[in-house]
């Protein structure tokens, strides 16, 4: 517990006005507008510029496979163990985590939910190729074990 959620306690503030109060903290500064062809890496940096003003918190989840200086094969990112693995799934650009309060027994208690986004240029359709489709099978496995996962290009994606 940090300071301010101490001092939330202490005063009695209600969780959710704690969690408004934290993310109009966060929130100085406002998300330019994209614009249609935008380039992902454009789109990319909006949606976390958006993320972190509605406090939450995403990171670049690069990747790949390559050998290192010794020959050693190494393989990283997220659901990436295999080329099989990676061919069938292919975790988001962005993976992060979002506060949220909860209800019943743990009322007033904030926890992480995982959240990740896969980012498109400004302008993006779906086309159902093989890797959308392994794209849309990752989003589709976070969300149903609870989590927060969707395609996006452009702000509002949060």
């Amino acid at each position: 517990m940090n300071h301010l959620d101490e001092w939330g306690t202490a005063y009695n503030i209600h969780p959710t006005a704690m969690a408004d109060l934290k993310a109009r903290m966060i929130n100085s500064h406002q998300v330019p507008p994209s614009k249609k062809g935008d380039a992902e890496s454009m789109v990319l940096s909006r949606v976390r510029l958006e993320a972190s003003q509605k406090g939450c918190r995403l990171w670049r989840n690069n990747v790949g496979a390559c050998t290192d200086e010794n020959g050693n094969f190494i393989r990283y990112g997220l659901a990436n163990d295999s080329k099989k693995m990676n061919d069938s799934m292919k975790s988001s650009d962005l993976v992060g985590i979002r506060p949220r309060v909860i209800v019943q027994e743990d009322v007033g208690k904030v926890i992480g939910q995982f959240m990740c986004r896969e980012v498109k240029r400004s302008g993006w359709k779906w086309v159902g190729n093989k890797r959308e489709q392994a794209q849309l099978a990752w989003i589709n496995l976070i969300n149903s074990l609870g989590g927060d996962a969707d395609f996006c290009s452009g702000e509002g994606s949060i």
